[in-house]
C-alpha cells in the first residue's frame, strides 16, 4: 500500500502568517492551497482555514485552530543542509524573533520546533573510529547553530 504522510500545523490565528513566512525562507516552496472561512464557519470570515504549502518535496497542511494547543519540541522539523551558508540561512531566517537551543534545534516565531543540521554532521558521527565519531559529538553538543568547520576539526582530533 502506498501512501502520503503530511504534517498538519496547528496554530492559533496566524496560520497564514507562518505559512508565507516559511515559504519566503525557502528557496523552492510554494503555496499550494488555502481554504478561508465563509460566513458560516467557526472563524473570522476570509481568514483562513487550512492552507496547504510545499518546503522543497514535503508538502505541510496549517490550520488555524485557535489557542486550545500549542507546538512542543516533542516534535520538530528537520532541514538537511549542504552547505555552512545553508545552515546559516535557515539558522538566521528561522530563529529571528524566536529561541536558538543546543545542537542546531531553534524555536521560531510561531514556537514551532526546527533542527538545522549539516548533513556532514551524520557522516562524521557515524565513522567507523570511536574516538573521531565521539570527538565530533563531544563538539556538537557545545554548539547551538552547528559549524561545519569545527566539527571537521574534531574530527581530525584537532
Amino acid at each position: 500500500m502506498k501512501s502520503k504522510v503530511t504534517p498538519f500545523l496547528w496554530f492559533d490565528n496566524n496560520a497564514e502568517e507562518a505559512m508565507n513566512f516559511y515559504v519566503s525562507v525557502f528557496g523552492d516552496a510554494e503555496v499550494v492551497q488555502v481554504t478561508r472561512n465563509g460566513e458560516a464557519m467557526p472563524g473570522e470570515e476570509g481568514s483562513v482555514m487550512v492552507a496547504t504549502f510545499r518546503l522543497g518535496d514535503q508538502e505541510i497542511m496549517a490550520l488555524n485552530g485557535g489557542p486550545q494547543f500549542k507546538f512542543t519540541e516533542a516534535i520538530s522539523l528537520f532541514i538537511e543542509c549542504e552547505t555552512q551558508e545553508e545552515v546559516d540561512h535557515f539558522w538566521n531566517a528561522l530563529s529571528e524573533g524566536g529561541r536558538t537551543d543546543q545542537c542546531g534545534w531553534l524555536k521560531d516565531r510561531f514556537g514551532l520546533s526546527w533542527q538545522v543540521v549539516p548533513r556532514i554532521l551524520m557522516e562524521l558521527m557515524s565513522d567507523d573510529d570511536p574516538v573521531k565519531a565521539n570527538n565530533v559529538a563531544q563538539a556538537m553538543l557545545q554548539m547551538t547553530k552547528i559549524n561545519i568547520d569545527e566539527l571537521e576539526a574534531a574530527h581530525k582530533g584537532a
